[in-house]
This record gives C-alpha cells, structure tokens and sequence, in this order.
C-alpha cells in the first residue's frame, strides 16, 4: 500500500481550506439561494483558445458580465457618467451679475419716493376703479429712476475713447420715452381694452430702454427681463438699503427726518387752509386719502409694485442680462437653388393673386363676377380677409428664413437675394392693400366693432414692419436696427390707435351708418365707454339715451383727482347738460335694427 503524498488532499477529509482564509461550514442554503453565485466559465471542446476565451470575458464587467465579490455577492460596473451640457438660456443666467456694489443711498431714496408717490397717485385711483392722471406721475417717477441709474452706470452718456466727447443713448432715451407716452393712456382714454394693452407696451418698452441689445433676442428679451429682474435687484437693493440706513456710512436718516419734517408742515398747516377756505378745502379732500382697512391695503399694494418696478429698473439698468449669449449661431448657407426656387414659385403665386384681385378691383359689377362662387362682395370680402392676415404673417417669417440662410458671398448671391425678396415684399404689399380694402368694405356694410378696428390696426403695423424689413434687408442688406425699429414701430402704432380714440371712432361710425342706414345696434353701443359718449350724444332720442344709459350710470360720481381723465370729464359736462332718459323704453331696440 502507498501513502498518498501530503500535498495531495485526502478525498475523505472533504474540501480543503484555501490558505489565509477561516474555515467555513458546507453550504446548507437551498438550491435557489445557492444557484445565485456567479456562474464558471465553461470549456468547451474546441480547446484551450475557448476555455482563454471565457476567462477573458469573465474578467471584464463591461461586457454585461457581473464580477463575484465574496461568496454569494454580486457587484456591476457603475452607470456611465450623465454629460450635462448647458444651453444658451443656463449660460446666459449663469453670467447674470448684480453690480459689484450695492444699491446707491440716492438711487435708494428715490425708489422709495417713486414708491409713496405710486401709493399716493395709484393706490387712490384702485379705490376709485378707475385709472388716470395718477398713473401717468407714477410711471415719470419710475422713469426718473431708471435714467438716473444708467447714468450713473454710464450707460445713458458714453464717452467716446477713440473721438472724444460723449454720446447720448438714442435707443435707450427714445424706449424711454415711448413708455411714459404709453402710461399717460389712462389719463386721456376710459376703454379698458385699449389702456391694458398700452401699459402692458409701456412696462416691455420701459424694460428694453433699460436693459439695451441690438438683435432680435435682446429686444424681445429686454422687453420682459423686468420679470426676472424684480427677483434678481432683491439682495442689491437689501444692501443698499442697510448701507443707507448705516450711521456710519448713510444718510438716510437726515432724509427720513426732513421728510417727517415736511410731512408734519403740511398737515398742520393744510388742515388750517381747509378750514378757512371752502374752495381749497374741496380740493385738499380730493387730494387726501381714504383711511379705511380696504384703502390701506389699496395703498399699500400701488406703493409696494412701484417701489419694486423702480428697484427693478434701476437694477436692469446698472446691471443688463448678457442677453447676447442667447443669440443664434451662424447658420450655414443654403445651396442657391434649395432656396431660390421656392422664392421663384412663392412670387409666381404672389403675382397670380394679385393678377386677379386687379381684374376684381377694375370689374364694374363685381356681383356679377362673383355669382359662380354664390358670395356677395361684402361676403367675399369677409371670408377671405383673415387668410391674408395669416399671408402676411407667414411672408415674414418665409423672408426671416431666406435671409438667415441664403448665400451671401458672392455678389451674384446677395443680388439674387435682393431681387427675389424684394419682388415677395412688393408682392406681400399689395396682398396687405387688399386685405385692408376688404376689411373696409365689409365695415362698411356691417359696421365697426372691437375686434374689427383691432385687426385693421395690426394688418396696419405689418404693412408696415413689411416695408422696413424690405428697406433693411433687400435694399441696404443687413443691418441692425431692424429690431429696434420694428419694436419702436409697435409702441407707436399703439399711442396712434389710442390718440384716435378707438370707442369714439366706432361710436362714430355706427352713428354715421345709422343715419344713413337706419341700421344701429344698441345692444353692442351701449357696452362702449365713456370715450364713445361724444358720438352717442348724436343719436336721437329714445336711441340715445338707450346706448348712454349704462355710461351715465357708471360716470355718477366724481373720482379723486389723481383718477382724473379726460374721456371721463368730457362725458360728465356732456351727461349734466343733456341729461339721459330713464323713461325711456329700450326693449324695442334691442339687437340690431
């Protein structure tokens, strides 16, 4: 009998145990449990190179394979790393600095005056219901600001390095402008529909005078940077206002005492003008607040959004959003004939519709022309108006596109641009010219509503953001102040619709169709403001006081001075000489007649 050698395991002792390791028990764990532990790799028949093979595989985790870590435990690659890559907007808040110093002591007085004068001159006029005159000073005390602190940032004077001397900012003076014209709106006009849309321009045409840019980008996102920046100014202006209380370093307090001071003066010595004048005492009555739980909260609520609009435009004009970030890239040129040809057939189909809109414009019975399609021509010129309007919008867009990506590096290429645009720009003209006349012709025969003045204005202002876009690219190429301009062109064209009075126009005309007509509908007039009333008064009786009835009703009272406006005054003096009817039965009249 041999001895087995003393290296070799004793299959009667069972497993042997690796060196370096505790001894453990047999497995006892079920089937399923034991079933867990990561598989060896199997050989199979075709030798050494597959039994390499499967080792290889096992050593690498990347390949779906889990590597065994212990006994009975499974570990997996970690998950590849997310690349976040940042877009233009992270990139463009991200370099949004606030100034490196705090609010200024001066420009945090006057925001603090902007803000009592906004409770003052708006909070009466919420009380009231009725926006007017208060407004108007509010929005000049606002402006005030901004323009003091871009001049103090050196944005609204500019020195010129290179020349000498200094340069005043035209773009951002002239927006500046613009909103303190459209905030004097609710001093003049009572029709809500036309006074909300021109504050709402006032406050995007205050922000871009604030924030600046030339392209595209920068001007709509000036226009509502105030947003954000309300949020942005808070820590600013909380330095600001701390350094300016400081002892040390402020003197906000000598302020606060002259002001408490003045304060002090004028009601003690107002009160004894009142009492010995009647004349001023009924001037200083409408002047004083209402001091009442809901008034204060009034007050409270105008002084709080003014002193915040003015923190945020002195914000935006010390420290602009570097809106530039967000501008597109370069786009690469379009080959000449990808583009040209739609360019080619769009003016092929331009001319086709103009073709025939002159042979329907020179026809002497154009009912007579129309009779195959079963439309008359106020019908005709109904259904077909606000497709143009979608014409119009779409040739903008289309003429955006070709100049973004048409080839301009060659001479040829930038003439063929010229041409072919400016022919679609001409073309888009006359599209805008017979979309106006229709309108005209169907408000002739049906009247003028809202909606219908509305629209007319804006194919207005397309025509001519038309002509500027064809002047900016086609003639003179590109440039920049088409942005601008087309910006500047919007707030005008709105104080030129609020400067003709749009209720009184309609009332206007629904008055001038009536007499000839004899067609009126009093249920539509009688919903107009206090703007219309010069128009209405024209009526007969009982249309007369029918359309005016509900307008008096509102009109009873006098507001407080800093509600004054001037539609409003004008229709009391009216209503007081000629007063309305209220005998008078309506029910006859109601709908159209």
């Amino acid at each position: 009998m041999t001895t087995p050698p003393k290296d070799s395991p004793d299959p009667s002792e069972g497993p042997s145990t690796p060196p370096g390791r505790p001894d453990t028990p047999p497995s006892d764990k079920p089937p399923a449990e034991a079933t867990a532990k990561a598989p060896e790799p199997a050989v199979t028949a075709s030798g050494a190179g597959a039994e390499a093979a499967g080792h290889e595989a096992w050593q690498q985790p990347d390949r779906g394979m889990a590597r065994t870590a212990g006994y009975g435990r499974l570990t997996y690659p970690p998950p590849p790393p997310v690349a976040y890559t940042p877009t233009k907007l992270d990139r463009a808040i991200a370099a949004w600095k606030r100034p490196s110093l705090p609010m200024s002591p001066s420009l945090a007085a006057g925001a603090a005056i902007a803000g009592v004068i906004g409770a003052v001159t708006v909070g009466s006029a919420l009380r009231d219901g009725h926006l007017g005159v208060g407004l108007l000073i509010a929005a000049a005390a606002i402006a005030y600001v901004t323009g003091a602190s871009a001049w103090s940032a050196g944005r609204l004077v500019r020195s010129r390095s290179a020349k000498g001397g200094s340069r005043f900012n035209r773009t951002g003076g002239v927006f500046l402008l613009l909103a303190v014209c459209l905030s004097a709106t609710p001093a003049i006009r009572d029709a809500d529909w036309i006074v909300v849309p021109a504050l709402l321009l006032a406050v995007a045409a205050g922000s871009y005078a604030a924030s600046g840019g030339r392209s595209w980008v920068e001007v709509l996102g000036g226009g509502l940077a105030v947003a954000p920046a309300a949020g942005y100014m808070l820590p600013w202006a909380a330095r600001g206002a701390h350094r300016a209380a400081s002892p040390q370093r402020g003197n906000a307090w000598p302020v606060i005492r002259t002001s408490l001071i003045v304060i002090a003066l004028l009601v003690v010595f107002g009160g004894l003008f009142m009492g010995a004048d009647a004349a001023f005492g009924d001037l200083a009555a409408g002047l004083a607040p209402e001091v009442s739980a809901a008034s204060v909260f009034l007050y409270v609520l105008a002084g709080v959004a003014t002193l915040l609009l003015a923190c945020a435009a002195a914000f935006l004009a010390q420290a602009p959003p570097p809106l530039r970030l967000m501008n597109p890239d370069p786009a690469k040129p379009a080959g000449r004939w990808s583009w040209a040809v739609p360019i080619i057939a769009l003016d092929l189909l331009f001319l086709l519709f103009c073709a025939i809109q002159a042979r329907m414009f020179l026809a002497d019975d154009k009912d007579e022309l129309l009779r195959s399609t079963g439309l008359t021509y106020a019908e005709y010129a109904r259904q077909g108006f606000f497709q143009l309007v979608v014409v119009t919008v779409l040739v903008l867009v289309v003429v955006a596109a070709a100049m973004r990506y048409a080839p301009s590096a060659g001479r040829a290429d930038r003439v063929t641009v010229r041409v072919l645009l400016g022919l679609l720009c001409a073309l888009t003209l006359v599209v805008v010219a017979v979309a106006l006349r229709r309108l005209y012709l169907y408000e002739e025969t049906f009247g003028w509503t809202r909606l219908r003045l509305w629209v007319h204005a804006f194919e207005l202002w397309l025509g001519a953001v038309v002509v500027l876009v064809a002047v900016a690219g086609v003639v003179k190429g590109r440039v920049a102040w088409l942005p601008r301009m087309v910006a500047a062109s919007g707030a005008v064209a709105m104080i030129a619709l609020v400067s003709i009075n749009p209720d009184g126009f309609i009332a206007e005309h629904n008055v001038q169709r009536f007499e000839e007509t004899g067609k009126l509908d009093i249920d539509y007039l009688r919903d107009l403001s206090a703007d219309a009333v010069p128009a209405l008064d024209r009526l007969p009786e009982p249309q007369r006081s029918c359309a005016l009835r509900g307008i008096a009703a509102d009109l009873r009272e006098d507001g407080p001075a800093m509600g004054a406006n001037h539609a409003r005054s004008r229709a009391r003096e009216i209503l007081n000489s000629r007063p309305v009817d209220r005998s008078a039965s309506c029910f006859a009249m109601d709908g159209s007649s």
